[in-house]
């Protein structure tokens, strides 16, 4: 859970701070630079939101390369710098109609002092395009560039120039000498359609939405690809100015409309809150209709001496505010349920929907998120449902229309086995808080097609059986061709090889010296330490230093394959035994039963084990360690040397280290503050040791 800002102290807040700083930068490279966004504009918002609460509670902690300095991101390569005259700010974000009526507060409260002072307004639609400014000198337009990070942008000046709503020569007159207009570059939906319809008669890439075609045309190095886009511009603001040539915001606009700009004919002017908020509602209702997209309002003061003198703060104006709309919605019917099942095993829910247009962007699939959620929404086959694009990018189901619902409908029955493979789906339960993982995974690491490709590229890698030469490409190739779907397969790939029309030596990126050091390796890879054979099985939380722990407390695999199986029961004593060894939790205990109880998984496992001998373990110790085989607890406060490193000491001597006290326990080593271990120990005569004598004994 999200700690609030106001409970979070200064090493908490750094901590917080430097991890959402990586956040937003990843975040704006995507979405200013690369035009493809991994977030949506609501998560971006809460995440900036939080940024901003912890640089303003500790503004000793704020970053020199703080992001409320800056906007958009970095150029790319490939790209001359441009500098813009006067910074491309950002705007500061309204969440709600009381947001808005603060914003006018604040200009009234900021004006209050001037005697008879009547403020307006104006209200315009925030196209959802791509920002660009245009230096226009002597009414020729002469560079154009991107928003790049504020300060610097990108030169597209060619590409600009191939867009028929910016002029290459300003028409009428009032002019400055000099100019920057800024503005959205944006593409319509009939465009939009038109594109990619061609795109796939064509058997080429298909576009997500509007706004990432635009961004991806006009940053293109041919303009002559631009120019196939029919790109389109809106004028709305401007940069440097040679002179003043108007008195209002609105006034100006129209200015720009007369130089031979478009501009948007749903820009208007408002006196108050209650008309600021009545013409987004108006905005808001005709945003489906509109031909383009828009992803909220802009308000701005309306006269131009007044902005100057209620100013900016460091990325955005105090005179503007933008009023987001919440995502876009629409109604359609769920067809069906399908489950997903990751590489992870993970298996997620997705609605497939009458295909419905939302935001531009034809919606035929919804995630569903998981189990819990189905229910929560009680969401069903049949159902009439509103959806959602997420920040106008990823579609899920926002509720149930129940007057709708179809009379003999059911709820959805999540399923408990993997639809890939059949193995059992199990939810996780967290042994230190008890609550139950949201997420239902497959058990079936070792047999299920969804995850087979992961799990082979798992068990040859380096920390696994780390077989040379078979790396990921290799495990792509060669189940992508049906040479190895199962571990085992990847030990008779040499005789099946033997008998193929087409060897691996004749294969692409492979001859005979590759082959036959691939079939080596193999046959190396025969006789694994006990360890990394346990560690390239996949068990779920069972990684490196849970299998060595299991490879050193149970000596051979069929001894440790013994106890997991056994202890299927939980109230078993081959459970209680998983339990007992230092460092295993029940979280990790119920995987290796979940792995071990799946008959698909045991039945691979005795197939791989046809080919492959684990080692037994063997302890690198002295003949006359006197604790070699012993079973060792510590408990309590060490005070001439750490709790870990007295349990390394142990199990360098070939102890056994365990964390709770039985009648097989051999020795207890008590620090101070020893409490119930202690008392167990001296219940069943385990034999006790101070720091001290356990120092004295392993010296």
């Amino acid at each position: 859970m999200q700690v609030d800002v106001g409970d979070l102290d200064s090493d908490e807040a750094k901590i917080e701070l430097d991890r959402l700083h990586q956040l937003l930068v990843d975040a704006d490279i995507a979405y200013y630079r690369n035009d493809d966004p991994k977030i949506s504009d609501a998560q971006y918002d809460q995440l900036k939101q939080r940024y901003l609460a912890i640089e303003e509670k500790f503004p000793l902690l704020k970053r020199p390369d703080s992001l409320s300095e800056k906007v958009g991101a970095p150029i790319a390569e490939g790209f001359s710098k441009v500098t813009h005259l006067e910074p491309m700010l950002s705007l500061g974000n309204a969440f709600d109609e009381n947001d808005v009526t603060d914003f006018v507060e604040r200009a009234r409260k900021f004006f209050k002092h001037d005697k008879d002072l009547e403020l307006s307004f104006t209200a315009e639609p925030k196209i959802d395009g791509v920002s660009a400014s245009l230096l226009y000198e002597n009414g020729i337009f002469v560079q154009g560039s991107t928003r790049g990070d504020g300060f610097v942008g990108e030169d597209i000046t060619e590409n600009l120039k191939t867009i028929k709503d910016i002029p290459l020569e300003l028409k009428g007159q009032g002019w400055p000498d000099r100019i920057e207009i800024r503005g959205e570059v944006y593409m319509s939906h009939d465009d939009f359609a038109e594109l990619n319809k061609k795109a796939a008669e064509a058997g080429e890439q298909t576009y997500v939405n509007p706004r990432n075609i635009a961004a991806g045309s006009l940053r293109q190095l041919d303009a002559n690809v631009t120019a196939k886009r029919n790109l389109k511009f809106f004028a709305y603001a401007w940069g440097l100015t040679s002179n003043e040539f108007a008195l209002t915001q609105f006034e100006a606009v129209q200015k720009m409309g007369e130089w031979g700009f478009a501009i948007n004919p749903l820009t208007k002017t408002c006196k108050d809150a209650k008309e600021m908020l009545a013409h987004y509602h108006k905005i808001e209702e005709q945003r489906a209709s509109l031909g383009y997209d828009i992803d909220g309002v802009v308000y701005k003061l309306n006269r131009l001496d007044l902005q100057q003198r209620w100013g900016a703060v460091a990325r955005a104006p105090r005179w503007a505010i933008a009023h987001k709309f919440p995502a876009e919605q629409a109604v359609t019917i769920v067809e069906d349920i399908d489950i997903q099942v990751g590489r992870t095993g993970a298996l997620t829910p997705v609605a497939r929907l009458k295909p419905v247009t939302v935001g531009g962007v034809v919606i035929t699939n919804a995630t569903l998120h998981n189990e819990d959620e189905i229910k929560r929404k009680d969401v069903r086959i049949g159902d009439s449902v509103v959806v959602q694009r997420a920040g106008d990018v990823i579609p899920q189901v926002v509720k149930v229309i129940l007057e709708k619902r179809p009379i003999g409908s059911n709820a959805y029955d999540f399923p408990k086995t993997c639809p890939v493979c059949g193995s059992e789906a199990i939810r996780e339960i967290d042994a230190k808080t008890g609550n139950v993982d949201v997420v239902r995974r497959c058990t079936g690491g070792l047999v299920c097609p969804a995850q087979a490709k992961e799990k082979l590229k798992h068990f040859v890698s380096r920390n696994a059986l780390d077989i040379d030469g078979l790396g990921e490409k290799q495990i792509e190739m060669f189940f992508e061709q049906g040479l190895i779907k199962h571990a085992a397969d990847i030990f008779t790939l040499e005789e099946r090889d033997k008998k193929s029309l087409t060897p691996l030596r004749n294969k692409e990126g492979f001859g005979v010296k590759s082959a036959t050091k691939l079939f080596e390796a193999i046959n190396a890879a025969r006789t694994p330490q006990l360890s990394r054979f346990i560690f390239a099985l996949g068990i779920r939380h069972v990684g490196i230093t849970n299998a060595s722990l299991f490879a050193k407390t149970y000596g051979s695999f069929e001894q440790f394959e013994k106890v997991a199986i056994a202890a299927s029961d939980k109230n078993s004593e081959a459970y209680q035994q998983l339990l007992a060894i230092d460092g295993i939790g029940q979280t990790v205990a119920n995987s290796v039963v979940a792995f071990f109880h799946n008959d698909k998984n045991k039945q691979a496992l005795d197939e791989l084990l046809k080919h492959v001998k684990p080692q037994e373990y063997v302890a690198n110790i002295a003949n006359d360690s006197p604790i070699a085989g012993k079973i060792i607890v510590f408990t309590g406060t060490l005070e001439q040397i750490t709790r870990a490193e007295a349990k390394a000491q142990a199990e360098r001597l070939g102890a056994k280290v365990s964390s709770s006290v039985s009648a097989k326990t051999d020795m207890l080593v008590a620090g101070e503050k020893a409490g119930s271990k202690l008392r167990k120990a001296n219940e069943l005569g385990v034999k006790v040791l101070s720091e001290n004598e356990w120092l004295a004994l392993v010296d």
